[in-house]
């Protein structure tokens, strides 16, 4: 028997949202899961109710400006890494806490999710016991394969000037993301043109947190996704402490749908049984 939740949450500084939940009975472990970048938690959905079935209680958290949030970026209202990493996940992980008290914790994250992630366990040590990642790497240039890398800094300074211009990032317009927050973009672009993880109002040195990350970490890649190829990724677990990261690049046959950035989402099971064919943490 799987429950279905959705959880109300609010944030420190009053942002609410709902945490969507799938929670089996008795569950060994728990997973808090961050989306990619303007993905709504509804489209985890499938995962989810995956992971749900295999013993884990899944929660999938709302980034601030999508889904059930109850803000939306525009010229007047605006946020970045600070407020997601310091008011957001945090709440959420606090609900986890209550709402699944004895599963083993995880946190994982797709795309955008899956680096967070990484900054999360850097700014809360033993906040998780794992580290699952889908789909995800550093945006660094320089982390990317020839010939593409040598548009992307064009790209990285263009995202936040147009940001910044029309009071936010017009995601869905340009087939970016969703509507995005101009500071959120401006935190991203930073660390794609530096390759350095910094948030403005943070005063922790993140790179010097991340290099004291040592939980095992399991990754997912997907062999036609440009988003998130391989060398990103291993830039992005660089940055950790972790010794052996294991990683899978998961095709189309094994996949049973497009092996990009997306397709995997509604057609979950691989990537789920690679999460948890680690042993028990």
């Amino acid at each position: 028997m799987i429950e279905a939740r959705e959880i109300a949450v609010e944030a420190a500084d009053g942002h609410r949202f709902q945490l969507l939940a799938r929670i089996p009975a008795a569950p060994s472990r728990s997973v808090l899961w961050l989306p990619a970048l303007g993905i709504a938690a509804k489209h985890y959905v499938a995962m989810a109710e995956v992971l749900a079935a295999r013993g884990v209680a899944v929660f999938v958290h709302e980034w601030r400006g999508h889904g059930s949030s109850t803000l939306r970026a525009d010229a007047t209202r605006d946020w970045g890494y600070r407020e997601l990493l310091l008011h957001d996940i945090p709440a959420s992980a606090a609900a986890v806490a209550i709402a699944s008290p004895a599963a083993r914790p995880a946190i994982g994250g797709h795309s955008l999710g899956g680096q967070l992630a990484c900054c999360h366990l850097a700014l809360q040590p033993g906040s998780a016991s794992s580290l699952w990642l889908a789909g995800s790497g550093a945006p660094y240039w320089r982390a990317f394969p020839t010939p593409s890398r040598w548009m992307l800094p064009l790209a990285y300074r263009f995202l936040p000037w147009l940001a910044q211009r029309a009071g936010y990032l017009p995601g869905r317009r340009i087939g970016f993301g969703g509507n995005e927050a101009r500071s959120l973009i401006r935190d991203w672009a930073r660390t794609a043109i530096t390759g350095h993880y910094q948030a403005q109002g943070v005063d922790t040195n993140l790179e010097a947190a991340l290099a004291r990350v040592s939980v095992p970490v399991r990754a997912a890649l997907f062999d036609n996704d440009w988003l998130a190829p391989e060398s990103s990724l291993r830039f992005l677990l660089s940055k950790l402490a972790t010794r052996e990261p294991q990683a899978r690049i998961f095709g189309a046959a094994t996949l049973g749908a497009a092996a990009d950035h997306y397709a995997w989402m509604k057609r979950p099971e691989a990537v789920a049984d690679w999460f948890l064919s680690a042993p028990q943490e």
